[in-house]
């Protein structure tokens, strides 16, 4: 599977250890920065890993930032994103089951890495539920 990855400055190290784990799992990972600690501005990651998916390059994005708020703000407003800050398990599995979400986004400064890949796993085995009541309000979500 291909998976976009991004982050800012204080979600750097966890997007490199998500990426040396998803790597080790065979993933095809397009890493779309940052490559440091130096600060940087969150939307410009957001906006290159939510294009990614859009777009069919990526099967989905993981963005971090420290609170997983600003990613997840910025990545929704690329057209045919749906991106959950995901805060526990059961919001992980949700966002793909009745929402269809395509990018996950993670707070560095609130999850570790074992967390984050607890959700990652979750969020990325979780099939999305269909049926015309979910359809209907993706079909608006992206009508917006």
């Amino acid at each position: 599977m291909k998976i976009a990855l991004g982050s800012d400055h204080r979600g750097f190290g966890l997007k490199e250890k998500l990426k040396v784990y998803l790597k080790n799992k065979n993933h095809a990972i397009l890493d779309f920065g940052t490559d440091s600690d130096a600060s940087v501005d969150y939307p410009d990651f957001s906006k290159k890993v939510g294009e990614s998916v859009a777009t069919g390059e990526s099967k989905f994005g993981i963005v971090i930032c420290g609170s997983g708020i600003g990613v997840s703000i910025a990545a929704n407003k690329v057209k045919g994103i749906r991106a959950v800050n995901a805060t526990n398990k059961d919001m992980a599995e949700m966002s793909r089951r009745h929402n269809n979400a395509n990018v996950i986004c993670f707070g560095s400064d609130f999850i570790d890495f074992d967390t984050a890949l607890k959700y990652w796993e979750i969020f990325a085995a979780t099939e999305f539920e269909g049926g015309e009541r979910h359809e209907r309000r993706i079909n608006k979500i992206n009508n917006i």
